[in-house]
């Protein structure tokens, strides 16, 4: 429940459309709303600014359509990440009205009209092996009402490919960097670039590379000041730290 639902809600009991019990009833869910094998925190767009989200992977099927069936039933816009091959085709036969994409693993169910955000967003990563997550935190900012640009595959081996796209970046509010390998590509961005960074180290690299660790250590080492960086593959982490910074959670609810 967020601001606007909760206006609607009293709106509705003040113009004598829904009775003063059945809204005390929708109120007790407010805290978090128990569907057995789990506790949907509804509340938490009424705190932060943040729907709930549903971890896909590590859930057994029948225990992740009882989750979204609950929070379908009572009426909120719902994200999920990490989909498995499994889960992709499971949500796509119990929700056809779930927007699924294989590439970033994520859905949505957005039965409520995503309120945008007017800012601008560019989503660089720098290499085709890296789309997957910079899909993923692309996907997860348009959920909270921030479309991204993409600027993919351009990475520092081919650095001409990076200049051809300045214009285009220094126009942007907030960049959304993901790279793998060594992780270099922040530490190059923010040399040339003024506006926030946020960093996603991804876990696409050689042996030395020990799955994004060393891509991490780079990033978090970057001699380019005052880049956020956040954890392996995290681009839905990404995508929140996006939006605490591009507006106000209490003007956004």
């Amino acid at each position: 429940m967020n601001q606007t639902m909760l206006r609607h809600l009293l709106e509705a009991v003040a113009q004598g459309g829904i009775r003063p019990d059945e809204a005390v009833e929708r109120l007790r869910e407010m805290p978090y709303a128990d569907l057995e094998v789990a506790k949907f925190d509804g509340h938490r767009m009424l705190r932060n600014g943040f729907s709930e989200t549903v971890l896909c992977e590590g859930k057994r099927p029948e225990h992740l359509v009882q989750i979204i069936e609950g929070v379908v039933e009572r009426g909120h816009n719902l994200l999920g990440t990490r989909l498995t091959e499994q889960t992709v085709h499971l949500i796509r036969e119990t929700f056809p009205q779930a927007d699924v994409d294989e590439v970033s693993r994520t859905f949505c169910i957005t039965p409520h009209t995503i309120e945008p955000v007017h800012k601008e967003l560019a989503i660089v990563c720098a290499g085709t092996a890296d789309i997957p997550i910079a899909e993923e935190a692309r996907r997860c900012a348009a959920f909270f009402g921030i479309e991204g640009t993409r600027h993919y595959d351009v990475g520092v081996a081919g650095l001409h490919r990076l200049l051809n796209i300045l214009p285009d970046l220094r126009r942007a509010d907030l960049l959304i960097v993901v790279a793998g390998m060594e992780g270099a590509l922040p530490s190059v961005v923010g040399g040339l670039i003024s506006v926030p960074i946020i960093a996603v180290p991804t876990s696409i690299g050689y042996g030395a590379g020990q799955g994004g660790i060393a891509a991490l250590l780079g990033m978090l080492s970057s001699c380019s000041e005052g880049i956020t960086v956040v954890n392996i593959d995290n681009g839905f982490g990404a995508a929140c730290a996006a939006r605490r910074i591009l507006c106000n959670c209490n003007d956004q609810r």
